[in-house]
């Protein structure tokens, strides 16, 4: 019951100084190897801690499937009398399960909770680059632009019409072309 969680693959391999690293307490709450200086911690950036945190948000999902895979294939006693060995194997298995559910969700919180502190500096908060339902949109900020810039944008944008006017003409000489063939194959007939 004192097993760790398994490493992802790819991160076996890697040297110390590339494998990731977890905020301070998460190696200790998975039973791993202790962290590094904290002067180590400085050079992560956000996003990667985001990654970790989407893999372990996928972690979590799949031992939550497997615990419901588990109680789904599990009979209820409804008089039938089944291996006594087999029930305690299937207990000890969503007890270990649950075991590692709570381990990855404290190591979800470290991970939120040191995103969090590293990007309170941040000029805008998430609610504001994601709007909830119902919210209104606040109006967009948009920074004055260079006219190359501005020249380039339009030279892109008459680009794309050009091309997607390409896509009609050619989706329209598609769409009668199969006409033509369907025509003929029904006069076949």
């Amino acid at each position: 019951m004192a097993a760790s969680l398994p490493q992802k693959p790819g991160m076996a391999g890697m040297p110390p100084q590339q494998q990731p690293h977890l905020p301070p307490g998460a190696a200790s709450a998975q039973g791993q190897q202790p962290m590094p200086p904290q002067g180590a911690l400085r050079e992560i950036s956000p996003v990667f801690l985001c990654r970790i945190g989407q893999e372990t948000v996928q972690d979590i999902v799949t031992r939550t499937m497997e615990i419901f895979q588990i109680t789904r294939a599990t009979q209820l006693p409804n008089g039938v009398t089944q291996s006594q060995a087999m029930y305690q194997d299937r207990f000890g298995k969503l007890q270990e399960h649950l075991r590692q559910l709570a381990l990855l969700f404290r190591k979800l919180r470290l991970l939120y909770e040191r995103c969090v502190e590293m990007t309170a500096d941040l000029q805008e908060g998430p609610a504001e680059l994601v709007p909830y339902v119902g919210d209104e949109l606040s109006s967009v900020r948009v920074e004055p632009c260079s006219s190359a810039v501005n020249q380039e944008r339009k030279e892109v944008l008459e680009k794309v019409r050009q091309k997607n006017q390409e896509m009609k003409v050619l989706m329209d000489q598609m769409r009668n072309l199969l006409w033509d063939i369907n025509a003929m194959l029904t006069l076949r007939k």
